[in-house]
């Protein structure tokens, strides 16, 4: 029995208006939607970001880290440079457990698994990084089939960084040989056109809050 992994939804359901999940004097955690940078980009084409529009509402806000233009989910906001410190060290220290579920061409086998591939930038093609055994940074991503859809012969995948290297994801899915679909730069032309966004989302965070050491979990279902 399979369960469809991707029903396409209206292109007005990928609104480039952030939600904000949580606030409080110390971090801010929202829901960024695909195609929205993280912070300001080269040009003045790409000066529209999320953290300036969350800044618009909380001045003192300070991104921690960041997700592809591409990539929607859940983003951490530090509220000030003592609480920025703060949690960038949980982020560096791999203290932050994060989860994303995607969309991959194909059927994976087996349902379970790790790639362990060294990445780096491919600079003659930048941004596009690619798989160096020789001087590539070590990266490993964890992988889960949560289903498959044998008519559009694609699998929902749950994918946990173990590192955080750019384009982790999107490039070890790809080396396995099961692109994420809609991948504009890693997906071959099929796997492409099977969806009008990159069907990558950052769903789960979970970490100490940076004051109390309280443990905070948050969950955010993919909108695809």
């Amino acid at each position: 029995m399979t369960t469809p992994c991707f029903s396409p939804t209206p292109e007005k359901d990928f609104s480039l208006n952030f939600s904000l999940l949580h606030a409080d004097h110390c971090l801010l955690i929202v829901n960024k939607p695909s195609r929205l940078l993280s912070v300001p980009g080269r040009g003045e084409d790409k000066q529209d970001c999320l953290i300036r529009r969350v800044q618009a509402d909380y001045p003192d806000a300070l991104i921690v880290h960041r997700l592809d233009f591409d990539t929607s989910g859940l983003l951490v906001l530090a509220r000030g440079k003592e609480m920025h410190r703060r949690l960038s060290i949980l982020f560096q220290d791999r203290k932050v457990d994060k989860r994303y579920v995607a969309v991959v061409a194909g059927e994976l086998a087996p349902e379970c698994g790790e790639v362990c591939l060294p990445l780096i930038v491919d600079w003659p093609n930048r941004p596009r990084h690619i798989v160096d055994f020789a001087t590539g940074k070590p990266s490993l991503t964890r992988y889960r089939v949560h289903s498959y859809d044998s008519q559009r012969q694609c699998s929902r995948v749950e994918l946990t960084p173990e590192t955080g290297r750019t384009h982790q994801l999107r490039v070890h899915m790809q080396a396995l040989g099961h692109p994420i679909l809609g991948d504009s730069l890693y997906a071959d032309a099929a796997s492409l056109a099977k969806a009008d966004r990159l069907l990558l989302h950052a769903e789960y965070l979970a970490f100490a809050h940076p004051e109390t050491d309280e443990r905070l979990n948050f969950d955010c279902p993919a909108p695809f």
